[in-house]
């Protein structure tokens, strides 16, 4: 067996031969679309990866695991909203010049972006509908609708903090978005008077959330600006279906409580 290169570990190989332009003769912006939307997806899954870690720091009662994993989960959406400046370069014109050859893909097809979603408790049944049963990750979608959320398990670590969390939200119907709760929220702002340590967790959850609206609202400026008013391609709806989830925070007892702080 050959000894390990910086390339093996990477399989560079393989990841340099997957930016494939589909027009012909290629349009030279094309290569910076794929590069930045397939960069998205890494990130995506890294993401991932981080609110598994996320779930189980919080159910354990690890505070500095958690506190780790979400400065680390608000800088790659720092990143995120970065990598919109770089697309921004590339003109309506630009685009317009390939758009043709996306035929019906579609950003809203991304599956790991839905996962996100869900897995940090905004769950929204109808986004399935962009989602084909033979698409691949469809059925951990579907079971993604049915587990505990991130803000669930974020529930067991307000409890581990001597928190009282109403019986009805540990037994609420998980397929169903996490909704604010004023009992929570009471508990939340007695940990940040009480417990410091807890208070440092929680403005970087509220980082985090606030980086996840901003590359929302970034993402929705650039459709705009790149497609205006028109469909998505494959027939998605567009800038108006974007802008139903904009400025709706994720952890909303963060945010409620804070004119009271």
């Amino acid at each position: 067996m050959p000894p390990l290169t910086y390339a093996s570990y990477l399989d560079l190989e393989k990841l340099l031969t997957l930016q494939k332009p589909r027009s012909s003769p290629p349009e030279h912006d094309e290569m910076l679309f794929i590069i930045i939307h397939q960069t998205y997806e890494l990130w995506f899954k890294q993401l991932l990866h981080e609110f598994e870690k996320i779930k189980r720091d919080f159910s354990a009662g690890d505070l500095f695991g958690a506190i780790h994993s979400f400065k680390r989960t608000r800088t790659i959406m720092k990143t995120l909203v970065a990598q919109v400046d770089i697309l921004e370069t590339m003109t309506p014109s630009s685009f317009s010049s390939f758009r043709d050859r996306l035929e019906t893909a579609s950003g809203f097809q991304s599956v790991q972006f839905r996962e996100i979603e869900f897995v940090l408790g905004y769950k929204r049944g109808s986004t399935l509908a962009y989602v084909k049963p033979n698409f691949p990750e469809y059925d951990r979608l579907q079971q993604l609708l049915r587990e505990r959320t991130v803000i669930d398990h974020f529930y067991d670590f307000l409890e581990t903090r001597g928190a009282q969390v109403p019986a009805e939200l540990k037994n609420r119907d998980l397929s169903q978005a996490n909704k604010p709760d004023e009992k929570v929220q009471k508990e939340i702002l007695r940990l940040y008077k009480k417990a410091p340590e807890c208070s440092i967790l929680f403005e970087l959850i509220t980082d985090f959330d606030e980086g996840l609206q901003e590359w929302r609202y970034r993402h929705i400026k650039l459709v705009e600006r790149t497609i205006g008013a028109k469909k998505g391609t494959g027939g998605s709806p567009g800038v108006p279906f974007l802008k139903e989830s904009l400025f709706k925070p994720i952890f909303h007892d963060l945010w409620a409580i804070r004119h009271e702080m």
